[in-house]
Order: structure tokens, then C-alpha cells, then sequence
């Protein structure tokens, strides 16, 4: 059995290692040796994860992305394609920070993150199971409230605006606005660096 069993898919760090190798005496060459074997993944200097050949679990992009960098959840267009409402798909792992803006490259995935401010962060944050593993994540209407307030030159001034941006510019799912908690977002809007254009996207919500 292996000896990676019993962490799965959650990222670890040489300490980590170290412990699934007491007897290990240079615990870095055992990680290159590891790594060099397909045995287990660089997410990072220091950090890796156990390749799903080596466990038997998937690997979980939106886990990984909790772990690599934090405090952090997984929102913006990578939460809202989770959801199902938008088509595209996503090519990078988008998270939301307290931390400083960053971007990480691994054999994993491209995970950026951008930095926002503790009040605005901790709102509307939800926790979902994936392979064996939880990771956080943006609730669609805290991820909808994040594109908005962190997409460059987004002014939402009129409703009609609401309506062009998320039909033509994102292709958001309309019809789930009526299932979205305005509640929710009139607290996210207290906090929001846009607020007038969270503002504006709320009376559009009650409008429609």
C-alpha cells in the first residue's frame, strides 16, 4: 500500500513528507527522487501533492488551489463556470485573497489569485466535497459580485448596462438571477470597491 494513502489528494509540505518517511535522513533528495518517479507532484517550492496514480484519488484543481495559496477560495469565472452559469470553460484556477495578487504555474494548472480586503473577502463563502477532498468556494452570488468588482474598465452606471454586460460580455444564465440571494448581495455591496456598479446589478436583479 502506499504510504500516500492516507493523505490523498490534499497538498502537503516537507514536513508532511517527512513524516510519511521517519527514516528518511535527507527528506529533500527523497522528494526529487519521488517527484523524478511520477510518484508525487511540484505544486511549489517545498509543496506537493501525491500523484492520483500513487493514491487512487483524482486530483482536485479547486482543492489544490485552497491549499497552494491562502487564505483563499476559488470564485470569479472558475466558480461561476462550476455553477453552470456561464459556457465557457475555464483555463486557469481563479481564487480570491487576503494575500498579495498572485500566479502559480505547476503540472496541475495555472491558479491565479487576486487580493481583496478581509471585510469583503469572508462574505459568501461556501464549502463543497470533490474527490474525497473539500475545498472553498465563491456562492454564485458572491462570485458574480467578484467578476464585476474586480474586471478592469467595468463601470455598470444604468440597468441596461446589467442586462448587456452579463447576456453578451459574460453570457451569465439569466434566468438564475431569480434563485440568487439579494440579501446577500446587498451585504457584499457594503464591502464592494464598485459598489455603485453591485448597486446598479441589484436593481436590475429586483427590476427583472
Amino acid at each position: 500500500m502506499s504510504p500516500f494513502v492516507n493523505i490523498g489528494n490534499v497538498p502537503f509540505d516537507m514536513n508532511i513528507l517527512a513524516s510519511v518517511f521517519p527514516n528518511c535522513g535527507y527528506i529533500a533528495g527523497k522528494a526529487q527522487t519521488l517527484e523524478t518517479a511520477g510518484r508525487i507532484v511540484r505544486l511549489k517550492r517545498g509543496y506537493y501533492v501525491a500523484s492520483a496514480e500513487e493514491t487512487g484519488v483524482a486530483l482536485s484543481n479547486r482543492l489544490i488551489a485552497n491549499h497552494l495559496y491562502g487564505p483563499s477560495y476559488v470564485s470569479l469565472e472558475t466558480a461561476l463556470r462550476y455553477y453552470g452559469l456561464i459556457p465557457e470553460r475555464v483555463y486557469k484556477i481563479s481564487s480570491m485573497t487576503t494575500k498579495h495578487s498572485r500566479v502559480f504555474e505547476n503540472p496541475t494548472g495555472i491558479y491565479s489569485y487576486q487580493h481583496c480586503e478581509p471585510e469583503y473577502f469572508h462574505l459568501g463563502i461556501t464549502m463543497k466535497n470533490e474527490n474525497e477532498g473539500s475545498f472553498l468556494i465563491a456562492s454564485p452570488e458572491k462570485a458574480l459580485c467578484d467578476v464585476i468588482n474586480y474586471s478592469k474598465n467595468l463601470n455598470l452606471r444604468f440597468m441596461k448596462d446589467v442586462g448587456i454586460y452579463l447576456e453578451e460580455d459574460i453570457r451569465f444564465d439569466i434566468d438564475y438571477l431569480k434563485k440568487m440571494d439579494v440579501n446577500l448581495i446587498c451585504e457584499i455591496a457594503k464591502f464592494s470597491r464598485k459598489q455603485q456598479s453591485i448597486n446598479t446589478l441589484i436593481k436590475f436583479m429586483c427590476h427583472e
